[in-house]
């Protein structure tokens, strides 16, 4: 089929290619183009097929940990695997196009999405989207970032405002979308909201933004149903709609007759149609064979182990070979992945069988695990089932886990939590089996974080499950029994309460959210402010010791190296998450107390010691200067700070900078 040009097509028909075909497709022009599929993500394959008496059915796929959680890993290599079993899926379903990864920051705690996305830092979320953008392009699949830009709330997201600074903007909300876009992704997608009063399917500047200055070179679509004026959606520079709206096409084609948009303006969205056409063509005849899917599921349990994160342990895990364990809480055996994932488009029918973590345990301790679920989720709220049975097997156990959590009715595409807090019936469960069981053990599963000062000092331990897809259960039975040393750390701080986090109190109405905190967002403002947190961003505990040492600097053109040794005092091996903090010792303008520029995850085993080189390049010492437009670096000298988490830091050194280069200090 030869490749057309927007010299090849009338005007009619690139006002039809820009308007898409049904929900899922771009269009073919009666034949004249090859047809590109796409389907949502970003934790599994979520298609769905029209069967020929008009009902819709959703395939079934490979579930993987929500993004969430593979932040949660600090592992490039498991968002570069997870983009790579991805395509897989994609690959064996004639999809061209996963609509993933999204990189929005968590600036609330209570935004129903945050579990899709990762981080509430930039550098981390931009860093490991990259990765999973590569990984999932390598194998022949397009990826599309999202959901460009601000998009930070579900509540009214159809037309609510997201007023910020430009300094925050560049700094914070734009910097992961930049960070991803050295992966060079096919495709990205605006989000619903305004900003600073302009719809994001509107956002001239924003577009401009992300070609110009980012390097984009690919079609931008809509979210879908994001766009209400198709012309000037695509006078912004806003490629394709999706899905297809008939109002909304036949407005944008008298607008064209009326003049309301050029020959020029409409030449250019179709051009990236077409090479985006294109582009997943040729990358379609380069697909590699799609892995099997037991492989897949070993990805899917592998970045499961690599994601759990042990909040605290008094010394009750790992469990020991014999151990009685009374397991309670639905989430231990879940019937529905709705529990154990959270709800709307990127909602994965599991392929595989819902994990039994009592059974789990059962093969791996060789003891007697007893299991009631003691209640039920329905909507927002739990209900007691037969708890005294469960109270009754904690009292006569070595060990009681408690297995609670959130799922798809509380966290979901389209509406924002309530609280921080789990529903009253599951704080109640882990106090009581507390109170019978001093060892008690309290796995959580899900998508965001929690507050968990009503029963945290009652239990001898916390895992943080997450969202683990379809391997967590083995996973997680792994790691409880010390078969697996957990290496997870958490990629958002879990607050004391909603009270305490940065954008609680910010002006918030049906039209505008006001991001009064500006940089202040995550750590930047707890540890710039001092406010207690439960757990601080970067923490994840394991059943390994490390200790840093021997921490070296080396200055060059290109910024600075970071050079220091991980020491494992433990009798078994394990894996440590290092990161590298940048603290500014004067400034002529605002920098939060530190920011993270670098990290590593590193194997040490038992008794050895390994070397950790984390390079830092000479944007990392910048800041957005309104005044002059750009990034700017003053001079001065600059503290860099190793870490095992934000609030526990090993390591530091001092670096002068001179006219943007770093030196050692004499």
């Amino acid at each position: 089929m030869k490749k057309l040009t927007t010299a090849d097509l009338t005007a009619e028909e690139k006002l039809r290619l820009i308007c898409s075909d049904g929900f899922w497709h771009t269009p073919d022009l009666g034949g004249k183009l090859p047809r590109v599929s796409v389907s949502d993500g970003p934790t599994g394959l979520r298609k769905e097929n029209r069967k020929d008496n008009g009902e819709v059915e959703t395939v079934r796929a490979v579930a993987y940990p929500a993004i969430q959680s593979l932040a949660n890993t600090w592992s490039r290599d498991c968002a570069r695997s997870m983009g790579e079993a991805l395509a897989g899926d994609c690959i064996e379903n004639d999809v061209d196009i996963l609509l993933a990864p999204g990189v929005n920051i968590k600036r609330n705690v209570l935004n129903g999405r945050n579990f899709e996305y990762f981080s509430e830092d930039p550098y981390l979320a931009g860093t490991l989207a990259r990765e999973y953008i590569e990984g999932l392009q390598s194998c022949g699949i397009g990826a599309c970032l999202k959901h460009y830009y601000a998009n930070n709330l579900e509540y009214n997201r159809l037309e609510q405002s997201s007023e910020v600074d430009e300094r925050t903007l560049r700094e914070i909300y734009l910097k992961p979308f930049q960070i991803a876009c050295e992966a060079k992704p096919v495709s990205a997608m605006c989000a619903y909201n305004r900003i600073n009063g302009v719809y994001a399917s509107e956002n001239k500047k924003g577009f401009r933004i992300l070609r110009e200055e980012f390097g984009f070179d690919g079609a931008i679509y809509s979210d879908w149903e994001a766009v209400r004026d198709r012309t000037a959606a695509a006078k912004a520079g806003l490629d394709i709609e999706f899905p297809f709206n008939q109002k909304n096409y036949e407005k944008l084609v008298a607008d064209y007759h009326a003049g309301l948009i050029s020959d020029e303006e409409l030449d250019a969205c179709a051009g990236r149609v077409l090479d985006l056409v294109y582009r997943c063509e040729e990358m379609g005849k380069q697909r590699k064979k799609a892995v099997s899917r037991e492989k897949r599921h070993e990805v899917a349990q592998r970045i499961a182990e690599e994601s759990i994160v042990l909040l605290k342990n008094d010394g009750v895990l790992p469990l020991a070979k014999g151990t009685s364990v009374a397991v309670s809480g639905e989430y231990a055996a879940p019937g529905r992945c709705g529990l154990v994932a959270g709800g709307g488009s990127s909602m994965v029918q599991w392929s595989g069988a819902f994990f039994d973590l009592p059974a789990l345990l059962r093969e791996r301790l060789d003891s007697e695990v007893k299991y009631e679920p003691a209640f039920w989720t329905k909507g927002i709220a739990s209900t007691w089932q037969k708890p005294h049975k469960a109270f009754l097997e904690a009292a006569e156990s070595d060990v009681a886990v408690v297995c609670a959590g959130t799922g798809s009715d509380i966290e979901y595409e389209g509406g924002d939590r309530e609280n921080m807090r789990l529903p009253a019936v599951q704080e109640n469960l882990i106090l009581e089996i507390a109170h019978r069981n001093p060892n008690t053990v309290v796995v959580l599963f899900a998508g965001s974080a929690l507050d968990v000062s009503a029963w945290e000092d009652s239990v001898a331990a916390i895992v943080w499950a997450g969202f683990c897809g379809e391997g967590g259960g083995e996973a997680l039975a792994d790691i409880l029994t010390g078969k697996v040393n957990p290496s997870g750390k958490l990629s958002e701080t879990f607050p004391v309460c909603l009270e305490s986090t940065p954008s609680y109190g910010t002006f918030n109405d049906a039209c505008v959210s006001r991001y009064e905190e500006g940089l202040d967002v995550g750590y930047r403002y707890y540890d710039t402010y001092h406010v207690e947190v439960a757990y601080p961003f970067g923490h994840g505990l394991s059943y390994s010791e490390f200790v840093y040492s021997d921490l070296k600097l080396f200055c060059g053109e290109g910024g600075v190296t970071v050079r220091f040794n991980v020491e494992n005092i433990s009798k078994q091996d394990g894996k440590e998450i290092s990161q590298v903090y940048i603290r500014p010792m004067q400034s002529f303008v605002y920098r939060p107390e530190k920011e993270l520029k670098g990290y590593a995850k590193t194997l040490v085993s038992a008794g050895g010691s390994v070397g950790v080189e984390i390079a830092l390049a000479a944007d990392a010492f910048a800041y957005y200067s309104t005044a002059t437009d750009g990034w700017r670096t003053d001079d001065g000298i600059y503290e860099i700070l190793i870490g095992a988490s934000s609030r526990d830091i090993r390591l530091t050194a001092k670096v002068k900078v001179e006219n943007g280069k770093a030196s050692l200090l004499s």
